[in-house]
């Protein structure tokens, strides 16, 4: 915790959250929230167990959703975070993933984080038919289901400072 009352984290750096805003105030009365966020981002892209996804393929995949999300500086602080060079192209939504041979990956992430009601389980079993575990499929889960929790907080917060302000 800040002497301001609120926690850096990604999502209150990424909020553009002021000490001293009223913002900040009301972000300071929700700081397990704040807390929670924090943990589950660093559960989410640097756990202990990383199964079949590095912390830097994570980030980077992580950075790839950002930029899908319209949320520039949060896909260049993960980038940030990518100390792979073979990796870091895979934060760029124009990429395939072919070239690492993560085409299937990179496809399911795409699809699951620009519009999530039509994946199917077709696109499952694709991933299944391209080697990737189930235990990782369910990581590859998180990761997205993190980064879209992460942006629709984000966008509230800045929305919210906007209103406040």
């Amino acid at each position: 915790m800040s002497r301001d009352g609120i926690a850096r984290t990604t999502l209150t750096e990424m909020s553009c959250v002021a000490p001293g805003d009223r913002l900040a105030a009301v972000m300071a009365g929700r700081a397990n929230v704040i807390e929670m966020t924090r943990a589950a981002e660093d559960a989410v892209l640097c756990p202990r167990e990383t199964g079949g996804w590095s912390h830097d393929l994570r980030a980077a995949l992580a950075a790839r959703i950002a930029r899908q999300n319209g949320l520039s500086d949060l896909g260049t602080r993960y980038s940030a975070m990518i100390g792979d060079a073979a990796i870091a192209d895979l934060a760029d939504p124009g990429k395939d993933g072919a070239a690492q041979g993560l085409g299937a990956v990179c496809a399911f992430m795409d699809g699951v984080s620009v519009c999530p009601r039509d994946v199917t389980a077709a696109d499952l079993a694709g991933l299944q038919a391209a080697g990737i575990s189930d235990a990782d499929i369910v990581r590859l889960c998180e990761i997205s289901a993190f980064m879209a929790y992460q942006a629709r907080v984000i966008a509230g917060l800045k929305l919210m400072q906007e209103t406040v302000a």
